[in-house]
Formats: structure tokens, C-alpha cells, sequence
């Protein structure tokens, strides 16, 4: 195993200048695919190797529960600095698990929170809230996040499955568009229909799991945190191209966004929007959604061009192979590690 228990730990710093070329090259939905990929392999498999080196730190201290030939000699020279790494391990995984807990608890608890607050609003697919504050956000029902979106015409069996559905208490909550009245009387007509469909691309593309999870992998690994910047760009951007494509009209989706940035700016509050306490899981990640000017200057620009995967021989395609290739060595160096851990555990296990 060697050293090459380690890799998978550092080798997330070469995702770093991937992710920022990735965001500025390639086509939204496929940088954010790329990107969310590319941290949960890595944090999965820098999590596996610190639950390896985690068994040899505990098998060393006494009274633990593991079997006395895992602190043999032979166990602990498969992990070079066994003594220090081993030991090292056991807080660091358990702050990674305390740290994604807390990530997942704080999101199932947002999630519930603001359905319960719009469940006496009206409107099926939009919530419109009378409030001074003006803002909007996407949150997704608990169901497929393309549900709401995907099977409109099937009246007739859906509301057969809800009743089922409710008499076995598990009633599936509709995905909405929240949008407060003090940001609709800013807005124009054709600003209101790009907004509504920017929301409504954060729905049907599923977009809160991609944050979710890049978030969940920053947890793991903290040189992961500029991919889930990158990501939370991302995600916007490639809602703003659906709202392009919607609409018809990219010049009215980058003023939408613009005048709905500016406004939002300058609404003096005594504390934060709702829209940063209520669905900040849902479209957004950090202090805000992503740098607005460079939006609305992409949105001004002409639209990206659709590639599955880029040539090796642009810069941006050599970024994102060495993306894939730094995955893939983590993948394998996590993958060895384990496998050849759990060979000398079985090995010196007692019969």
C-alpha cells in the first residue's frame, strides 16, 4: 500500500485550476456535471483512505474492540508513519462525519421549514409572497426534481397515486417558484417570464442535488471547496441558458438578472433575505449565487456551444482530461489501498 494511502488526500489540489478554466470554457451543464463528478470520487475515496488509516491508528490503542493481530507489525508497515497517521486519522474522520451530518441535517431541516411555510400559500407551481423584501428561489418538492415538470398531462393517475399516497401518510410536495411581490413590481413582463423560467430550470434539472453534493464533498475534503464554488457558478449559468433558450431572448434574461441583483442589493433589511435562510440548499452555495457581471456578460455574448467532452488539444480540453486522469488515480490509489488493507487484516486475523 505505501505511500499511496496518501494520494487520494492531496490529489483534490489538482482539481483547482480545472475547476476555474471548466466554468469559464465549457458549457454549463457540462462543467457541472464534470465538476460534481469529479469531487465525489475524490471525496469518497479520501474518506475511504482515512477509515484505513483510522483501523491502524485504533488497533494500536489499548482496550479497543478490533482483533489483536490488526496492531501486529506487519499491519502497521503496510502505512508508512503508522504511528502518527493512524492516530491522526481517528478525529479527522470523525469530523468529516460530524461535518456531513450536520450538512445533511441543516438541509433536511431548511427543506421542511419552507414547505411548511407555503403550505397555506396559493399556486400550484409559483408561490408569490406578499413581502417588502424583494427575492426568488427554487425549492424543489420531495419527490424527483423533474416531477413537477415532466408529467403534467397525467392528471387523471397522478391524483389516483396521490390518494393512495396520502392514506399511507406519504404525500409527495410539489416543487415551486417563490417569488415576493416587491420583486414583480420591479420587474418588466418579459423580465418576470425569464425569471420564472431560470427558477423553474433549477427545478427540472435537479440542480439542489448537485449543490448537495459537491457541498457534502467539501465537507469531506476542504481542497474541494473551490469545486463547489465553481459548481454553484455552474448551476446558475446553465439556468440561465435555459432561460435563454425558454424565453427566446438572452438580452432579457441578463437584464432579469441584473436589475434583480441590483434590487436586491439595495432593499436595506434588518437581517437576511428569506431567500438566504429558506433555499440557499436549493440554487445556491455561499454568499450568493456566483459573480453577476460575468453572467449577464455570457448572457450578452452568443450561447455556448454544446460539446459532450472537449479535445485533448484545447486548453481547456487538457484541464478537463487532467481532471479525469487525477480522478481516476485517486479512484485506483483508494481502490489499492483498500483492497491490499483489507488482504493483511483477513491475513492476520486469528481463524
Amino acid at each position: 500500500m505505501g505511500v499511496f494511502v496518501f494520494l487520494p488526500l492531496i490529489l483534490p489540489l489538482t482539481a483547482w485550476p480545472v475547476a476555474r478554466l471548466a466554468e469559464q470554457h465549457l458549457h454549463p451543464r457540462t462543467a457541472t456535471r464534470l465538476l460534481t463528478g469529479v469531487a465525489v470520487v475524490m471525496a469518497v475515496c479520501s474518506t475511504v483512505c482515512l477509515g484505513l488509516l483510522m483501523v491502524v491508528g485504533t488497533a494500536q490503542l489499548p482496550g479497543n474492540p478490533l482483533p489483536d493481530g490488526w496492531s501486529d507489525p506487519e499491519v502497521r508497515a503496510a502505512v508508512p508513519y503508522d504511528e502518527v497517521a493512524g492516530k491522526a486519522a481517528i478525529p479527522a474522520l470523525l469530523a468529516v462525519a460530524s461535518a456531513c451530518g450536520r450538512a445533511l441535517w441543516r438541509h433536511g431541516r431548511t427543506r421542511r421549514r419552507a414547505h411548511r411555510a407555503l403550505a397555506g400559500v396559493r399556486g400550484r407551481e409559483v408561490a408569490v409572497l406578499p413581502d417588502e423584501t424583494p427575492y426568488a428561489y427554487a425549492l424543489p418538492g420531495t419527490g424527483t426534481g423533474a416531477d413537477t415538470y415532466r408529467h403534467r398531462h397525467r392528471h387523471r393517475h397522478r391524483n389516483r397515486h396521490r390518494d393512495r399516497e396520502r392514506e399511507r401518510g406519504r404525500v409527495r410536495v410539489r416543487g415551486r417558484v417563490v417569488v415576493t411581490t416587491a420583486l414583480l413590481s420591479r420587474l418588466g413582463p418579459a423580465e418576470r417570464r425569464a425569471l420564472f423560467a431560470h427558477e423553474r430550470a433549477h427545478l427540472e434539472a435537479g440542480h439542489h442535488r448537485f449543490l448537495l453534493a459537491v457541498r457534502l464533498a467539501a465537507r469531506a475534503n476542504p481542497f474541494l471547496r473551490p469545486l463547489r464554488t465553481a459548481v454553484s457558478y455552474t448551476t446558475e449559468r446553465w439556468a440561465d441558458e435555459e432561460a435563454a433558450r425558454a424565453v427566446g431572448d438572452r438580452r432579457a434574461v441578463a437584464v432579469a438578472i441584473g436589475r434583480a441583483a441590483l434590487v436586491s442589493r439595495d432593499t436595506p433589511g434588518p437581517g437576511p433575505a428569506p431567500a438566504a435562510t429558506l433555499a440557499s440548499f436549493a440554487a445556491r452555495s455561499g454568499p450568493g449565487p456566483g459573480p453577476v457581471p460575468r453572467r449577464v456578460a455570457a448572457l450578452l455574448g452568443p450561447a455556448p456551444a454544446v460539446r459532450s467532452w472537449p479535445s485533448v488539444f484545447t486548453g481547456v480540453g487538457l484541464a478537463a482530461w487532467t481532471a479525469a486522469v487525477g480522478t481516476a488515480v485517486s479512484a485506483m490509489s483508494s481502490a489499492n489501498s483498500a483492497v491490499t488493507m483489507i488482504l493483511i487484516l483477513h491475513a492476520a486475523t486469528p481463524l
